[in-house]
């Protein structure tokens, strides 16, 4: 066990670790690189011998939610489990029906792959609209779920614009949100969602592995590569003998608002890493501060958000 800090997941209830799994790097080919069992098994029992509390996979991840079901079902009251809807089982990756019937059959499938009784947390894969998610009756089934107590709470994988929506309609119980120094855009939703009660899970905290990951380009900024913004913002001046991913780690944990950081390795070595800096904490307040200047002045910036 580690000593690993905790934060609420809202109103959840539950303290989930600061630094969290993201399972999609188990998927298996063809979606991802070749993965062993053996592979698997080893890293998500480092995950849990680790102290990482909260574990975060989806139908779309391919292999993922069978192996956890595979290796660590025997484990489950050590994590809080997170999986997704809208996705179809056996479609495309990215295939996504958000009806009543295909919402209730994601969710029990996951439970029979995952060889539960119950998801801890149940998100949309997409940032959908209100009416988009009640059209088909999606929503209401997944309330009927958690009714069933197949699902405990529900959540949403957002973005903006529509991230704004989904915390005032005061049925989500977390919110999953890209955010990290270099993807600045949901700085401000992600304090709006923690405000309203909800848990706010980061994705991308690290930057999508920053820096071996940097030549792609941001998706909410698209032309601009991780790289450009980082440099533009001479973060490298602020180090101070950090590495650039733990900086950047440190620096999303610099959220208030956050409750948890999913990130996502099939390497041992990778993970202990970001342990030991997810140890640490946040940077020092006023090295965000300088940061979030010169970050501002590269475009890296908060959009505002309605009250």
């Amino acid at each position: 066990m580690t000593d690993l800090p905790t934060r609420p997941l809202g109103r959840t209830g539950f303290n989930v670790t600061t630094l969290g799994f993201g399972a999609m790097e188990l998927r298996g080919a063809p979606r991802g690189p070749e993965l062993s069992d053996e592979e698997a098994e080893r890293v998500l029992n480092g995950v849990l011998d680790a102290g990482i509390n909260f574990i975060d996979t989806s139908i779309d991840y391919g292999r993922s939610e069978e192996l956890i079901g595979r290796f660590i079902a025997h484990r489950r009251s050590e994590y809080f489990l997170a999986s997704k809807c809208g996705c179809v089982v056996g479609g495309a990756q990215g295939e996504h029906v958000h009806t009543a019937e295909n919402i209730r059959r994601g969710v029990e499938n996951s439970l029979r792959l995952l060889k539960t009784d119950h998801l801890d947390l149940v998100q949309f894969h997409r940032s959908l609209t209100r009416d988009e998610l009640e059209k088909d009756g999606a929503l209401q089934e997944a309330l009927k779920l958690k009714s069933e107590g197949k699902v405990r709470f529900l959540g949403v994988s957002g973005t903006l614009p529509n991230l704004v929506e989904q915390i005032e309609m005061g049925v989500f119980d977390a919110f999953q949100i890209p955010y990290s120094a270099l993807q600045r855009e949901h700085e401000d939703v992600i304090a709006k969602a923690s405000g309203a009660g909800a848990g706010a899970i980061i994705r991308g905290g690290v930057a999508r592995g920053a820096p071996t990951d940097w030549q792609r380009t941001n998706y909410m900024v698209p032309g601009t590569t991780m790289q450009d913004r980082w440099e533009q913002a001479r973060l490298d001046e602020l180090l101070d003998g950090l590495t650039r991913i733990e900086f950047t780690l440190r620096f999303t944990l610099s959220h208030p608002g956050l409750s948890t950081t999913i990130v996502g390795t099939r390497n041992l070595e990778h993970l202990q890493g970001n342990i030991r800096a997810a140890k640490k904490g946040p940077l020092p307040s006023g090295v965000v501060i300088e940061a979030k200047r010169r970050l501002t002045e590269a475009g890296s910036v908060s959009e505002a958000v309605g009250s």
